[in-house]
């Protein structure tokens, strides 16, 4: 089974535990995730399953949405609900417009510290392991970029916001120095994540529904062949369309005498390439735009091969005119 499975992550489970449950569901060993997210944490978890895991190297920088709540008044250890108080809670005095004008000192391209509680490594070691210890240790800051920050409500306490962030953003931190910036300290009290690039919540599905359609091979013996195929079509059908998979790359339709070709990796020639300036097909720019709010980009140099329009089977990139080199291979 090979594929994009977008999980709707429910809060209290790592994405690893997300993960070696599907393994058990679906009976398979390759699966992955595109993207961590914190326990505490809810929302898009995208998967990929089968030979797609080959296809995590595009995700290595995906832009991300996320909704949530802001608590002022009261910094944690954690930057999150989940920690011990750093102190007394302090009363919150600044307005709604006053949280507007410091949030946004964060849009743009600023220098954030992960969180002390985190996976970041010193010297080998993930920082959580030294801060349960409480082990002085040092994480550098890194350059990170706030897309959008917008603070949808605020009661005196807690705001709700609405965040689009590049790869290698903490929440929590941006929540914990948002709190600093205003005097009051802060913690992430919510979050949920609404989009990974092309993956929206809208897709994603429960655990239980996953394993409530899925299939259990090791049975086959007590269902007919019909019954077997059923089964497996209703698990497919949870699955992203191919499709809708790294849409910002243009789609060519492989003729039958090139999937031996392709399945061994060798430069093949495909009947079909956008010319430089054509436009990219429609979907792939409602998938981009629905995330990034941006026109699709610049015709790039890499397209995705297509066996019959519905199966994704190689990344290829140009070579010249019509000449193709797969880059990864999906049969």
């Amino acid at each position: 089974m090979d594929g994009v499975l977008i999980i709707n992550k429910p809060s209290g489970m790592t994405s690893h535990d997300v993960v070696a449950r599907v393994r058990r569901i679906l009976n398979e060993r390759s699966v992955g995730h595109l993207g961590t997210l914190d326990p505490s944490a809810k929302g898009v978890l995208p998967l990929v399953v089968g030979r797609f895991t080959r296809l995590a190297a595009f995700y290595s920088e995906a832009d991300k949405r996320y909704e949530g709540v802001i608590r002022f008044g009261l910094a944690t250890d954690t930057y999150d609900a989940d920690g011990e108080p750093l102190g007394p809670p302090e009363r919150v005095g600044f307005s709604p417009e006053e949280l507007r004008e410091a949030a946004a000192r964060f849009v743009g391209k600023i220098q954030q510290a992960p969180p002390p509680f985190s996976a970041k490594k010193i010297a080998g070691v993930p920082a959580y392991k030294l801060a349960r210890k409480k082990q002085d240790f040092e994480l550098k800051p890194k350059e990170v970029e706030v897309k959008e920050l917008e603070i949808v409500s605020f009661d005196g306490e807690r705001a709700h916001f609405r965040a689009w962030v590049s790869s290698g953003n903490y929440l929590r931190s941006l929540a914990h120095d948002l709190g600093q910036a205003l005097g009051t300290g802060a913690h992430l009290e919510g979050l949920t994540r609404t989009a990974v690039r092309e993956f929206r919540l809208e897709e994603a599905h429960g655990l239980e529904e996953l394993e409530a359609k899925s299939f259990n091979l090791h049975n086959t013996s007590y269902q007919t062949l019909d019954q077997g195929a059923a089964g497996n079509e209703g698990l497919q059908s949870l699955f992203l369309h191919p499709q809708l998979v790294l849409p910002e790359f243009p789609a060519i339709t492989a003729p039958p005498e090139a999937l031996v070709k392709i399945r061994h990796g060798n430069a093949v020639n495909l009947p079909y390439f956008p010319q430089p300036g054509a436009p990219t097909p429609h979907h792939a720019q409602t998938q981009n735009a629905r995330v990034s709010g941006t026109p699709a980009a610049a015709l790039p140099t890499l397209a995705r091969v297509f066996e019959n329009q519905t199966r994704l089977i190689a990344i290829a990139r140009r070579i010249a005119g019509t000449l193709f080199q797969p880059k990864v291979v999906l049969i």
